[in-house]
């Protein structure tokens, strides 16, 4: 391994001393930044949005099944995907055993995608995934949010050299790149109040990190992520490692 340092257990505990004050401090700072997203205004829902369920058509507000707050998870699957995002699908891993826990807080998680709704489910029953899964593919939903792009939005980037691990991602999604990048992943959060739904928070790129546990958890071993350098993407489907 590169750039190993070799110590005393002593020296190791002074270090880990030094490096516990600054996990402490960094922690404190999360504390407070989750207040602050806690206290920021919340925006009413005024479009009509409705969603492709397994139970038929709902309203967002149906989406709330009974409890007070829902946190949507937009998992890239466009209609011309034949499978799922393979980066969606590792956060999907994690946060499908949370559901459970979050409806115990009083929050519905879902999955929303633009997909058909027969794709969606063939897909969530072979990764073997139990939570709720919606299409928004009749509205604007993901689009609103900015996590769907128009071709003239891309084109800068579609005119430019393709990132590999771009390439990658849409060939593993059965689709090329334009029908790839015209999805973005996200989350969104919402508060159903006196009958009126509130938009509270909304997130993507590397806010997404926290449902990403396994990089909090690379972030923790000497080698880390070790992505640097790297033309393809580690991430796979997690019935697509291998003998791994």
């Amino acid at each position: 391994m590169p750039g190993r340092r070799v110590g005393t257990q002593e020296e190791f505990a002074v270090a880990r001393r030094e490096l516990l004050a600054e996990e402490k401090a960094l922690t404190r700072r999360g504390d407070e930044l989750a207040r602050k997203r806690r206290e920021l205004p919340w925006v009413p829902v005024e479009k009509d949005y409705r969603f492709e369920t397994e139970y038929g058509t709902k309203a967002i507000a149906e989406l709330f099944d009974g409890r007070s707050q829902l946190l949507v998870y937009h998992f890239m699957f466009g209609p011309p995907y034949e499978a799922g995002c393979p980066v969606c699908s590792s956060i999907a891993d994690t946060l499908d055993p949370q559901a459970v826990h979050l409806k115990a807080r009083d929050v519905t998680l879902i999955c929303s995608s633009r997909a058909p709704l027969d794709k969606l489910l063939a897909y969530r029953e072979r990764m073997g995934w139990g939570f709720d899964w919606v299409s928004a593919g009749g509205s604007d939903f993901h689009r609103d949010l900015g996590f769907q792009y128009t071709e003239d939005e891309l084109r800068p980037f579609l005119d430019g050299e393709i990132p590999a691990t771009v390439s990658q991602m849409a060939q593993a999604c059965g689709t090329d790149v334009l029908g790839y990048v015209t999805e973005g992943p996200g989350m969104s959060v919402y508060a159903l109040s006196d009958g009126t739904v509130y938009r509270t928070y909304v997130t993507t790129a590397r806010g997404l990190e926290p449902a990403m546990a396994y990089y909090g958890l690379l972030d923790r071993t000497p080698l880390g992520r070790h992505e640097e350098g790297e033309e393809t993407h580690w991430l796979r489907r997690h019935d697509e490692y291998g003998g791994t």
